[in-house]
């Protein structure tokens, strides 16, 4: 069946024309068959337009069992009828950045997060004139494309990348942790995180890429023969030649158990070189590291990079290749709130998105990392983030992700750290291993922004 563009009317079967015309034919061109597709799926929180899964040889078609689909669609008509004249229409764009835009992803988020939609992996929104595919890795929902425009003569690129994403996914959510001011936690913020992800069963690497390479120092582990600033100026080094264990020695009576933990890359003294290589050859430039951790990305469920505090290099080239980003901040530092918004806004959605044309990275939401959860540096604290609310909308679901309209919650989540947390760093052991305290501080951390712990089960020292 070929895949047509429904001419926008002012009908009210528009979006039923956009179905039968457009979403029908791409799920077929993606793979799907007519057993593998269901109209009007519910969700438990709300009913979507499709949903579908790709057969596998030993279960019946998904048409027939109706459970846990493997892709999602939302779809919505380009055009409304104008309320003021209703011979007109109002267009309806699911262009980038629009409010249009943004109320369908929220809408398919809610979806995605619905009773019979816990394992699924994707979710589509369009309304014939443009398509924008996400991505559900544990709790994050982020997008893999940007909202595309849909023309007849680009349709084939558009079936490949959507097939190769749907039947090709990386196992790994790549993630960098990142503010533009010192002082946040960022490396302790990487080690602990990584640690608690591990005890809950999930398998992580560690890239250490800031120079200085404190991350590596905190962990005792230096570079191997073949280091990562090889790696990204010399074409035919290996990334898995670079990769150090790091195990927890736990002592039991006289014997000495050892528990590999999770994977590091380690800085090495020779990174600062690459700058002045990506200048010599510029299309070694920041996309390099992105392109060699590829092969790593089956290989594990999360790859953590702590980034230098400088908008520059290092920095750039970790949110290049990153599916999302982690921001701590200080309650305590109001300019460590002002450099996160300014993250977002001019570094995230700003260069990157330019450079990418991918739809990311996604900023999550900031959290103050060692803070109490009341007092006056926390009323301080919301006053500065009202203030800049003030004046950029846009910064609201990265400040108070759970205002909703009539509901004025401006929760800020809150990590609190004591000094075992410090301490822990000269014990060359993640604090998580140190202090049960602070392990549940991290596992909110995880359960608040990436996976459902109940669902991992701990099993890990």
């Amino acid at each position: 069946m070929p895949i047509q563009l429904p001419p926008i009317a002012p009908d009210e079967t528009l979006e039923e024309v956009i179905c039968q015309a457009f979403v029908q034919p791409v799920l077929y061109a993606l793979g799907f068959g007519d057993r593998d597709i269901i109209r009007s799926f519910e969700t438990g929180a709300g009913t979507v337009d499709f949903a579908a899964a790709y057969p596998c040889a030993d279960d019946p078609p998904f048409g027939d069992t109706q459970k846990q689909p493997y892709l999602i669609v939302e779809v919505k008509p380009p055009a409304k009828r104008s309320r003021n004249t209703p011979s007109q229409t109002v267009p309806l764009s699911l262009e980038e950045g629009t409010a249009h835009q943004m109320r369908a992803i929220a809408q398919l988020k809610e979806y995605l997060f619905g009773p019979n939609c816990q394992s699924t992996q994707w979710g589509l929104i369009t309304n014939g004139r443009h398509l924008q595919l996400f991505r559900r890795h544990g709790i994050v929902i982020y997008p893999v494309t940007p909202s595309l425009e849909i023309f007849p003569q680009g349709m084939p690129g558009v079936i490949k990348q959507l097939k190769q994403w749907l039947q090709e996914p990386p196992r790994a959510l790549t993630v960098s942790v990142y503010n533009n001011k010192g002082g946040v936690g960022k490396t302790t913020t990487t080690i602990n995180l990584g640690a608690t992800l591990a005890i809950s069963n999930q398998k992580v690497l560690l890239i250490d890429f800031d120079s200085q390479g404190d991350l590596s120092r905190s962990l005792e582990l230096t570079p191997t023969e073949t280091c990562l600033s090889q790696c990204l100026t010399e074409g035919d080094r290996d990334i898995y030649q670079t990769i150090r264990p790091f195990n927890l020695h736990i002592k039991s009576g006289q014997r000495v158990k050892t528990a590999h933990i999770f994977d590091v890359i380690p800085a090495d003294s020779h990174l600062d070189h690459v700058i002045l290589q990506t200048a010599i050859a510029p299309d070694q430039g920041m996309t390099q590291l992105r392109e060699k951790i590829k092969p790593l990305q089956n290989d594990y469920d999360y790859i953590l990079i702590d980034c230098p505090t400088q908008w520059l290099f290092f920095s750039k080239s970790g949110l290049y290749a990153s599916d999302v980003v982690l921001i701590p901040t200080r309650h305590t530092d109001l300019s460590s709130l002002n450099n996160a918004a300014r993250v977002i806004r001019q570094f995230i959605h700003g260069e990157m998105r330019q450079c990418r044309q991918d739809g990311g990275p996604l900023a999550l939401p900031i959290f103050f990392n060692g803070a109490p959860n009341t007092g006056k540096a926390i009323e301080v604290a919301q006053t500065e983030i009202q203030e800049m609310i003030a004046k950029s909308s846009e910064l609201i679901p990265y400040f108070w992700p759970q205002k909703r309209m009539g509901q004025d919650n401006r929760t800020v989540f809150n990590l609190p750290e004591y000094a075992i947390i410090a301490r822990a760093a000269f014990a060359r052991v993640p604090a998580v291993f140190k202090d049960k305290r602070v392990l549940g501080f991290y596992q909110n951390l995880v359960t608040e922004y990436f996976l459902d712990i109940a669902d991992s089960n701990g099993d890990r020292p």
